[in-house]
């Protein structure tokens, strides 16, 4: 949890300061599925910390890794072993900005498409990305929906020989975010 705090914290300094513009989350839900031949699998994260900028276009998560939820105890056991080392690589991350962002664009009903592009590192790798989502403000609240695949090889995550064939090549990853203003700061006269 500590460091979940200072990378928000850290997000807040290197985010130009707008107080109606910033919106967070430290509850945002990632999941994922690998449909198998011989078993699907399936998580869920809902310790994801996020912040958004909406005067810049800027945006930043984090993910513990260990905080991912299977439905199978051995599957969660591997997962955070074996495959992603949650130890060695306790969390995932991206930053990166909407392409083309206007704040206008979240004057119009609905959800809105955007594609953001930025730096996703998972498992100590950073790689260069770009996601198709949409970003509604909606009651005060700005959500925000984003489905994209992830290759492990290319996180230089290992799967086993012996599972390898019963292991999808890309994972399909779902974010759904629903962030609250971050409040202004204030100074004292």
């Amino acid at each position: 949890m500590k460091q979940l705090f200072l990378f928000a914290s850290l997000l807040l300094l290197v985010v130009p300061a707008s107080a109606q513009a910033r919106y967070s989350t430290r509850s945002g839900l990632i999941t994922f599925f690998s449909a198998t031949p011989v078993e699907d699998i399936e998580a869920r994260n809902t310790q994801v910390a996020a912040l958004l900028d909406l005067s810049s276009g800027q945006v930043a998560f984090t993910v513990p890794m260990k905080s991912f939820v299977f439905k199978r105890s051995l599957m969660q056991e591997h997962f955070n072993e074996n495959y992603v080392e949650s130890e060695k690589y306790p969390r995932a991350s991206f930053a990166g900005k909407v392409v083309n962002f206007s704040p206008a664009l979240l004057t119009a009903a609905g959800p809105q498409s955007v594609q953001v592009e930025g730096d996703l590192t998972i498992h100590g790798v950073k790689r260069r990305v770009k996601v198709p989502g949409t970003l509604e403000l909606k009651n005060n609240q700005l959500l925000v929906q984003a489905r994209f695949g992830v290759a492990p090889a290319d996180y230089n995550i290992e799967i086993p020989a012996l599972v390898r064939d019963n292991i999808a090549k890309t994972v399909d990853v779902t974010v759904n975010l629903s962030c609250s203003p971050v409040p202004a700061k204030t100074t004292a006269p």
